[in-house]
Protein backbone atom coordinates (compact mmCIF):
# COMPACT_ATOMS: atom_id res chain seq x y z
CA UNK A 1 0.00 0.00 0.00
CA UNK A 2 0.87 3.67 -0.38
CA UNK A 3 0.18 6.24 1.83
CA UNK A 4 -0.22 9.86 1.07
CA UNK A 5 -1.56 13.22 3.15
CA UNK A 6 -3.46 15.47 1.22
CA UNK A 7 -3.04 19.50 2.70
CA UNK A 8 -6.12 20.69 3.45
CA UNK A 9 -6.96 24.43 1.94
CA UNK A 10 -7.05 27.38 4.63
CA UNK A 11 -10.05 28.69 5.34
CA UNK A 12 -10.69 32.53 5.99
CA UNK A 13 -13.96 30.83 8.22
CA UNK A 14 -12.67 29.74 11.42
CA UNK A 15 -15.68 28.10 12.24
CA UNK A 16 -15.74 26.20 8.83
CA UNK A 17 -11.99 25.42 9.27
CA UNK A 18 -12.80 23.82 12.24
CA UNK A 19 -14.41 21.16 10.58
CA UNK A 20 -12.65 20.98 7.30
CA UNK A 21 -10.59 18.22 8.26
CA UNK A 22 -13.78 15.65 9.18
CA UNK A 23 -15.50 17.07 5.98
CA UNK A 24 -13.35 16.40 3.58
CA UNK A 25 -12.84 13.04 4.62
CA UNK A 26 -16.65 12.73 4.21
CA UNK A 27 -15.97 13.81 0.63
CA UNK A 28 -13.16 11.39 0.05
CA UNK A 29 -15.40 8.84 1.09
CA UNK A 30 -17.98 10.33 -1.67
CA UNK A 31 -15.34 9.99 -4.15
CA UNK A 32 -14.18 6.62 -3.46
CA UNK A 33 -18.17 5.24 -3.22
CA UNK A 34 -18.93 7.08 -6.75
CA UNK A 35 -16.92 4.15 -8.79
CA UNK A 36 -15.04 7.23 -10.57
CA UNK A 37 -11.77 6.10 -8.89
CA UNK A 38 -9.51 3.18 -10.09
CA UNK A 39 -7.67 2.55 -6.62
CA UNK A 40 -10.15 3.58 -3.88
CA UNK A 41 -8.46 5.31 -0.48
CA UNK A 42 -8.68 3.30 2.39
CA UNK A 43 -7.35 4.21 6.08
CA UNK A 44 -8.46 7.54 6.00
CA UNK A 45 -7.97 9.92 8.73
CA UNK A 46 -7.33 12.96 9.56
CA UNK A 47 -3.76 13.55 11.14
CA UNK A 48 -1.10 16.44 11.94
CA UNK A 49 2.40 16.44 10.74
CA UNK A 50 4.62 19.11 12.08
CA UNK A 51 1.83 20.89 13.13
CA UNK A 52 -0.43 20.74 10.04
CA UNK A 53 -4.07 19.33 9.84
CA UNK A 54 -3.57 16.79 6.92
CA UNK A 55 -6.11 14.17 5.32
CA UNK A 56 -3.98 10.96 5.24
CA UNK A 57 -4.85 7.77 3.36
CA UNK A 58 -3.45 4.66 1.71
CA UNK A 59 -4.01 3.46 -1.79
CA UNK A 60 -3.07 -0.30 -3.59
CA UNK A 61 -0.02 -0.31 -5.37
CA UNK A 62 1.13 1.00 -7.44
CA UNK A 63 -0.47 4.08 -6.12
CA UNK A 64 -3.30 6.63 -7.58
CA UNK A 65 -3.06 6.78 -11.73
CA UNK A 66 -3.49 10.01 -13.49
CA UNK A 67 -7.28 9.85 -13.92
CA UNK A 68 -7.60 9.13 -10.06
CA UNK A 69 -5.28 11.81 -9.83
CA UNK A 70 -7.26 14.22 -11.74
CA UNK A 71 -10.44 13.38 -9.58
CA UNK A 72 -9.31 13.79 -6.92
CA UNK A 73 -7.76 17.41 -7.30
CA UNK A 74 -10.95 18.55 -7.42
CA UNK A 75 -11.66 17.64 -3.56
CA UNK A 76 -13.25 21.06 -1.96
CA UNK A 77 -10.60 21.59 0.14
CA UNK A 78 -7.39 20.13 -1.62
CA UNK A 79 -4.26 22.52 -1.75
CA UNK A 80 -1.55 19.97 -2.40
CA UNK A 81 -0.86 16.18 -2.35
CA UNK A 82 2.44 14.50 -1.15
CA UNK A 83 3.32 10.42 -1.11
CA UNK A 84 4.79 10.01 2.38
CA UNK A 85 7.51 8.35 1.77
CA UNK A 86 8.03 7.52 5.27
CA UNK A 87 6.71 9.42 8.52
CA UNK A 88 9.13 12.28 8.11
CA UNK A 89 9.46 12.45 4.57
CA UNK A 90 6.17 13.87 2.26
CA UNK A 91 6.88 14.22 -1.74
CA UNK A 92 4.80 16.33 -3.49
CA UNK A 93 2.30 14.89 -5.60
CA UNK A 94 1.33 17.40 -8.69
CA UNK A 95 -2.56 18.32 -8.99
CA UNK A 96 -4.30 19.67 -11.90
CA UNK A 97 -7.82 20.54 -10.83
CA UNK A 98 -10.79 21.88 -13.51
CA UNK A 99 -10.48 25.28 -13.59
CA UNK A 100 -10.90 26.64 -17.06
CA UNK A 101 -10.78 30.74 -15.45
CA UNK A 102 -8.80 32.20 -12.78
CA UNK A 103 -9.84 31.85 -8.93
CA UNK A 104 -11.02 35.32 -8.24
CA UNK A 105 -14.08 34.53 -10.30
CA UNK A 106 -15.07 32.65 -7.34
CA UNK A 107 -13.90 35.05 -4.43
CA UNK A 108 -14.48 38.18 -5.52
CA UNK A 109 -18.03 38.67 -4.82
CA UNK A 110 -18.38 39.83 -1.44
CA UNK A 111 -21.68 40.32 0.18
CA UNK A 112 -23.77 39.40 3.65
CA UNK A 113 -25.52 36.09 3.30
CA UNK A 114 -22.55 34.51 0.47
CA UNK A 115 -22.35 30.87 1.16
CA UNK A 116 -18.60 29.55 1.67
CA UNK A 117 -16.58 29.18 -1.47
CA UNK A 118 -15.36 25.93 -0.68
CA UNK A 119 -18.69 24.31 0.98
CA UNK A 120 -20.42 25.39 -2.66
CA UNK A 121 -17.68 23.42 -4.18
CA UNK A 122 -18.02 20.59 -1.82
CA UNK A 123 -21.88 20.58 -2.12
CA UNK A 124 -21.66 20.19 -6.10
CA UNK A 125 -18.87 17.47 -6.11
CA UNK A 126 -20.93 15.29 -3.83
CA UNK A 127 -24.37 16.09 -5.72
CA UNK A 128 -21.89 15.23 -9.26
CA UNK A 129 -20.85 12.34 -7.82
CA UNK A 130 -24.05 10.69 -6.45
CA UNK A 131 -25.83 11.09 -10.34
CA UNK A 132 -24.97 9.15 -13.40
CA UNK A 133 -22.62 11.77 -14.66
CA UNK A 134 -20.07 10.89 -12.40
CA UNK A 135 -17.79 9.67 -14.92
CA UNK A 136 -17.94 12.72 -16.97
CA UNK A 137 -17.16 14.96 -14.25
CA UNK A 138 -13.97 15.28 -16.10
CA UNK A 139 -14.76 15.56 -19.78
CA UNK A 140 -18.19 16.36 -20.37
CA UNK A 141 -20.10 20.15 -20.38
CA UNK A 142 -22.71 19.48 -17.72
CA UNK A 143 -25.66 21.91 -17.11
CA UNK A 144 -26.00 22.55 -13.13
CA UNK A 145 -29.37 24.53 -12.05
CA UNK A 146 -29.19 26.56 -8.79
CA UNK A 147 -32.93 27.34 -8.85
CA UNK A 148 -32.18 29.57 -5.66
CA UNK A 149 -28.90 31.06 -7.26
CA UNK A 150 -28.84 34.52 -5.27
CA UNK A 151 -25.63 36.37 -6.30
CA UNK A 152 -24.30 33.29 -8.41
CA UNK A 153 -21.98 31.52 -5.95
CA UNK A 154 -22.90 27.89 -7.51
CA UNK A 155 -23.28 29.09 -11.18
CA UNK A 156 -19.42 30.52 -10.94
CA UNK A 157 -18.27 26.77 -9.25
CA UNK A 158 -19.80 25.32 -12.46
CA UNK A 159 -18.15 27.69 -15.00
CA UNK A 160 -14.89 26.92 -13.35
CA UNK A 161 -15.60 23.50 -13.85
CA UNK A 162 -15.95 23.81 -17.98
CA UNK A 163 -20.13 23.54 -17.35
CA UNK A 164 -23.03 25.65 -18.39
CA UNK A 165 -25.16 27.32 -15.19
CA UNK A 166 -28.89 28.03 -15.31
CA UNK A 167 -29.92 30.40 -12.11
CA UNK A 168 -33.57 31.14 -11.15
CA UNK A 169 -33.61 34.21 -8.76
CA UNK A 170 -36.91 35.95 -6.76
CA UNK A 171 -35.15 39.40 -5.61
CA UNK A 172 -34.46 41.32 -9.14
CA UNK A 173 -31.53 43.15 -6.96
CA UNK A 174 -29.72 39.93 -6.68
CA UNK A 175 -29.90 39.14 -10.47
CA UNK A 176 -28.74 42.57 -11.36
CA UNK A 177 -25.69 42.21 -8.87
CA UNK A 178 -24.63 39.03 -10.67
CA UNK A 179 -25.13 40.18 -13.83
CA UNK A 180 -23.05 43.53 -13.29
CA UNK A 181 -20.11 41.85 -11.38
CA UNK A 182 -19.76 39.20 -14.61
CA UNK A 183 -19.94 41.68 -17.13
CA UNK A 184 -17.29 43.74 -15.31
CA UNK A 185 -14.84 40.60 -14.74
CA UNK A 186 -15.85 39.62 -18.45
CA UNK A 187 -14.28 43.05 -19.76
CA UNK A 188 -11.27 43.19 -17.26
CA UNK A 189 -10.09 39.70 -18.13
CA UNK A 190 -10.89 40.81 -21.45
CA UNK A 191 -12.25 37.64 -22.64
CA UNK A 192 -14.31 37.19 -25.51
CA UNK A 193 -18.34 37.02 -24.82
CA UNK A 194 -21.86 38.25 -25.75
CA UNK A 195 -23.59 39.12 -22.55
CA UNK A 196 -27.21 40.78 -22.86
CA UNK A 197 -30.62 41.31 -20.15
CA UNK A 198 -34.20 40.81 -21.76
CA UNK A 199 -37.31 40.79 -20.67
CA UNK A 200 -39.28 37.20 -21.71
CA UNK A 201 -42.93 37.09 -22.94
CA UNK A 202 -45.20 34.31 -23.41
CA UNK A 203 -48.12 34.89 -25.22
CA UNK A 204 -47.77 38.89 -24.61
CA UNK A 205 -47.13 38.36 -21.05
CA UNK A 206 -43.79 38.93 -19.03
CA UNK A 207 -43.08 35.84 -16.89
CA UNK A 208 -39.23 36.78 -16.40
CA UNK A 209 -36.13 38.32 -16.97
CA UNK A 210 -33.22 36.55 -18.13
CA UNK A 211 -29.43 37.32 -18.86
CA UNK A 212 -27.45 35.40 -20.40
CA UNK A 213 -23.59 35.35 -20.58
CA UNK A 214 -21.54 33.15 -23.49
CA UNK A 215 -18.23 33.04 -22.64
CA UNK A 216 -14.69 30.80 -23.20
CA UNK A 217 -11.00 31.18 -21.74
CA UNK A 218 -10.21 31.87 -24.74
CA UNK A 219 -10.93 33.88 -28.22
CA UNK A 220 -9.65 30.34 -30.59
CA UNK A 221 -12.43 28.46 -28.35
CA UNK A 222 -15.05 31.16 -28.59
CA UNK A 223 -14.14 31.06 -32.09
CA UNK A 224 -14.21 27.17 -32.46
CA UNK A 225 -17.87 27.15 -30.65
CA UNK A 226 -16.18 25.76 -27.70
CA UNK A 227 -18.59 27.97 -25.24
CA UNK A 228 -19.98 27.67 -21.79
CA UNK A 229 -23.49 29.19 -21.45
CA UNK A 230 -24.55 30.92 -18.12
CA UNK A 231 -28.41 31.79 -17.81
CA UNK A 232 -29.67 34.01 -15.11
CA UNK A 233 -33.87 33.96 -14.80
CA UNK A 234 -35.63 36.98 -12.21
CA UNK A 235 -38.76 34.76 -11.74
CA UNK A 236 -39.87 32.88 -8.97
CA UNK A 237 -38.39 29.30 -8.51
CA UNK A 238 -42.09 27.12 -8.23
CA UNK A 239 -42.66 28.86 -11.55
CA UNK A 240 -39.68 27.52 -13.01
CA UNK A 241 -41.32 25.21 -15.34
CA UNK A 242 -43.08 28.12 -17.19
CA UNK A 243 -39.64 29.43 -18.77
CA UNK A 244 -37.23 26.05 -18.68
CA UNK A 245 -37.34 23.07 -20.67
CA UNK A 246 -38.18 20.03 -18.72
CA UNK A 247 -35.30 17.69 -18.16
CA UNK A 248 -32.28 20.38 -19.06
CA UNK A 249 -30.43 19.80 -15.90
CA UNK A 250 -28.01 16.99 -15.38
CA UNK A 251 -27.58 18.19 -11.74
CA UNK A 252 -29.88 20.82 -9.18
CA UNK A 253 -27.43 22.27 -6.78
CA UNK A 254 -29.17 24.65 -4.06
CA UNK A 255 -28.63 26.39 -0.73
CA UNK A 256 -32.05 26.82 0.98
CA UNK A 257 -32.72 29.70 3.39
CA UNK A 258 -31.47 29.40 6.46
CA UNK A 259 -34.29 31.46 8.61
CA UNK A 260 -31.89 33.85 10.26
CA UNK A 261 -30.86 36.31 7.96
CA UNK A 262 -33.36 35.40 4.85
CA UNK A 263 -36.39 33.58 5.24
CA UNK A 264 -38.61 31.82 2.59
CA UNK A 265 -41.24 32.85 0.62
CA UNK A 266 -44.04 31.07 -0.57
CA UNK A 267 -46.71 33.32 0.35
CA UNK A 268 -47.55 36.71 1.13
CA UNK A 269 -44.44 36.77 4.26
CA UNK A 270 -41.73 35.03 5.05
CA UNK A 271 -41.12 31.67 6.95
CA UNK A 272 -38.11 30.56 9.06
CA UNK A 273 -38.66 27.19 7.88
CA UNK A 274 -37.95 26.14 4.37
CA UNK A 275 -39.96 23.29 3.92
CA UNK A 276 -43.00 25.39 3.05
CA UNK A 277 -40.64 26.85 0.13
CA UNK A 278 -39.26 22.90 -0.44
CA UNK A 279 -42.70 21.36 -0.69
CA UNK A 280 -44.07 23.55 -3.43
CA UNK A 281 -40.37 24.06 -5.09
CA UNK A 282 -38.93 20.42 -5.08
CA UNK A 283 -42.08 18.77 -7.79
CA UNK A 284 -41.35 21.77 -10.13
CA UNK A 285 -37.11 21.19 -9.96
CA UNK A 286 -38.18 17.31 -10.22
CA UNK A 287 -38.76 18.33 -13.76
CA UNK A 288 -36.22 19.83 -14.77
CA UNK A 289 -34.14 16.99 -13.45
CA UNK A 290 -33.00 14.73 -16.02
CA UNK A 291 -33.15 10.82 -15.27
CA UNK A 292 -29.83 9.77 -13.32
CA UNK A 293 -29.32 13.13 -12.82
CA UNK A 294 -28.77 14.15 -9.20
CA UNK A 295 -30.22 17.14 -6.54
CA UNK A 296 -27.79 18.25 -4.07
CA UNK A 297 -29.36 20.58 -1.30
CA UNK A 298 -27.98 22.19 2.05
CA UNK A 299 -29.75 23.64 4.89
CA UNK A 300 -30.26 24.70 8.15
CA UNK A 301 -31.63 21.54 10.49
CA UNK A 302 -32.62 24.18 12.74
CA UNK A 303 -35.19 25.61 11.49
CA UNK A 304 -36.11 21.78 9.13
CA UNK A 305 -35.29 18.05 11.01
CA UNK A 306 -33.43 16.31 8.31
CA UNK A 307 -36.02 13.60 8.40
CA UNK A 308 -38.97 16.49 7.03
CA UNK A 309 -36.68 17.25 4.13
CA UNK A 310 -35.56 13.72 3.17
CA UNK A 311 -39.70 13.02 3.21
CA UNK A 312 -40.16 16.41 0.95
CA UNK A 313 -37.44 14.72 -1.54
CA UNK A 314 -39.04 11.24 -1.37
CA UNK A 315 -41.95 12.48 -1.49
CA UNK A 316 -40.86 14.18 -4.98
CA UNK A 317 -39.82 10.24 -6.79
CA UNK A 318 -36.13 11.32 -5.68
CA UNK A 319 -33.95 8.68 -4.15
CA UNK A 320 -32.54 9.92 -1.34
CA UNK A 321 -28.40 9.07 -1.11
CA UNK A 322 -27.14 7.52 1.86
CA UNK A 323 -23.72 5.71 1.06
CA UNK A 324 -20.91 6.82 2.60
CA UNK A 325 -19.65 10.10 3.48
CA UNK A 326 -23.41 11.60 2.64
CA UNK A 327 -24.46 11.00 6.63
CA UNK A 328 -21.18 13.37 7.70
CA UNK A 329 -21.40 16.44 6.08
CA UNK A 330 -23.75 18.46 8.98
CA UNK A 331 -21.18 21.48 10.63
CA UNK A 332 -22.06 24.40 12.54
CA UNK A 333 -21.72 27.42 10.55
CA UNK A 334 -23.08 29.87 13.63
CA UNK A 335 -24.70 29.95 16.56
CA UNK A 336 -28.19 29.81 14.45
CA UNK A 337 -27.24 27.78 12.01
CA UNK A 338 -26.49 23.74 11.66
CA UNK A 339 -25.90 23.38 8.54
CA UNK A 340 -26.60 19.74 6.53
CA UNK A 341 -26.30 18.16 3.09
CA UNK A 342 -29.13 15.95 1.16
CA UNK A 343 -28.44 14.55 -1.81
CA UNK A 344 -31.30 12.45 -3.68
CA UNK A 345 -30.89 11.24 -7.25
CA UNK A 346 -33.63 10.52 -10.11
CA UNK A 347 -34.52 7.42 -11.29
CA UNK A 348 -33.29 6.98 -14.84
CA UNK A 349 -31.56 4.36 -17.53
CA UNK A 350 -27.76 5.13 -18.33
CA UNK A 351 -28.61 5.13 -22.42
CA UNK A 352 -30.26 8.56 -21.36
CA UNK A 353 -28.24 9.98 -18.88
CA UNK A 354 -25.12 9.72 -21.22
CA UNK A 355 -26.54 11.89 -23.73
CA UNK A 356 -26.16 15.75 -22.86
CA UNK A 357 -28.48 17.84 -21.78
CA UNK A 358 -29.70 20.56 -24.09
CA UNK A 359 -27.74 23.80 -24.34
CA UNK A 360 -31.05 25.75 -24.42
CA UNK A 361 -32.48 25.19 -21.58
CA UNK A 362 -35.52 27.62 -22.11
CA UNK A 363 -38.80 26.45 -24.23
CA UNK A 364 -39.11 26.57 -27.70
CA UNK A 365 -41.51 29.35 -27.33
CA UNK A 366 -38.76 31.67 -25.14
CA UNK A 367 -35.78 31.16 -27.02
CA UNK A 368 -34.01 34.16 -27.96
CA UNK A 369 -35.37 33.90 -31.86
CA UNK A 370 -38.60 34.03 -30.58
CA UNK A 371 -40.32 37.39 -29.12
CA UNK A 372 -38.41 37.98 -25.99
CA UNK A 373 -39.07 41.72 -25.76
Amino acid sequence: MLRYALLLAPSANRVYADAAGRLARAELAAFAGSGVLDAAPADVAVERIGGVEYLTFTAPEPGLGARDLAYLANLSAAYALFARVDDDLLRPVPLHPLARYDSDLITIPKYAGKTNEQFTRLLLNVTLLASASAVGMLDRQLVVLDPLCGRGTTLNQALMYGYDGIGVEHDGKDVDAYAAFLRTWLRRKRLKHTAETVPVRRDRRLVARRFEAVLAPSRDEHRAGATQRVTVLHTDTTRAREVLRPRCADLIVTDAPYGVAHGSRTGPGLSRSPLELLTAAVPVWRELLRPGGALGLSWNTLVAPRAAAEAVLAGAGLRVVDGPGYRDLAHRVDQAIDRDVLVAVAPGDDSDSARPAPRHALKPSLEPSAETG
